[in-house]
């Protein structure tokens, strides 16, 4: 059942969404692609989560494309070209997605998260790992270059530990990943869950308009000249400022209270 493919769990307005294709160490078919894609739409409109968790069922977060699928459809003398073009398509609007959310997104990365579910970690606006987690983009070691998980990656970590990475096909540890930027936290495994569980609790408490608008600036300003990105996050900073929920933090702090937001 492809419903199955993704479970949500709501609560204390944090979504959690796990790919539930364990046998398959949460490969991305066409359909998990299909499946991801439409909760994502609607977390897109949905004004009661703040937060969101993106997780694997089973032994690993994902071990990228659904290689025997891939396979199939290369021997379909009907598809060939056109459905790896659909494919790659699909799965790039998917990532596309996450970053475009107002929620903040946090990978919950357990055992492998490799080509397209490195690529999935990466695109996520923080990831927790476990102690014991691995991140590779390795299609090079079967002679097929991660072109597209490259693209999620490079804006993730420094370029010459990208490049190693995709020509290497080595896999970066979770305590390397942190050291590189790639990883925000690390956790025993066991205590996993809890750790991305007490970070997005964190970000749930915010004022969350303040954190939707902060969001968008923060990828808006991304490629920008330094005059451009100070233009753009002044006009953000300016309509933040004016927000009567902003008018009562700023009197909070002030004068050594909890704020009485409106939301």
């Amino acid at each position: 059942m492809t419903d199955d493919l993704i479970q949500r769990h709501d609560e204390d307005h944090i979504a959690t969404l796990t790919l539930n294709a364990p046998h398959s160490l949460n490969a991305l078919s066409q359909a998990m692609i299909a499946r991801l894609t439409a909760e994502l739409d609607r977390l897109a409109q949905d004004r009661t989560t703040r937060v969101v968790i993106l997780r694997g069922a089973g032994r690993a977060f994902c071990a990228g494309h659904d290689l025997k699928e891939m396979q199939a459809a290369r021997a379909t003398p009907d598809k060939g070209a056109a459905f790896f073009r659909t494919l790659f398509d699909a799965c790039a609007a998917m990532m596309q997605r996450l970053p475009a959310l107002p929620q903040p997104v946090i990978a919950e990365v357990h055992g492998i998260a490799t080509a397209a579910g490195c690529q999935l970690a990466a695109s996520c606006d923080m990831v927790v790992a476990s102690d014991d987690a691995r991140f590779g983009v390795n299609g090079v070691n079967i002679g097929l270059f991660c072109s597209t998980p490259m693209v999620a990656l490079t804006r993730k970590v420094p370029p010459a530990v990208a490049f190693e990475m995709l020509t290497t096909g080595d896999f970066l540890p979770a305590p390397r990943a942190r050291e590189v930027g790639f990883v925000n936290r690390i956790a025993p495994a066991g205590q996993l869950s809890a750790e991305t569980r007490k970070l997005a609790a964190t970000l749930a408490a915010k004022l969350t308009a303040a954190v939707h608008i902060g969001k968008r600036s923060f990828y808006d300003q991304q490629g920008l000249s330094l005059a451009e990105a100070y233009r753009l996050t002044g006009e953000r900073m300016t309509e933040n400022m004016l927000w009567r929920d902003t008018e009562e933090g700023v009197a909070a702090f002030l004068e050594k209270r909890k704020p009485d937001w409106a939301e």
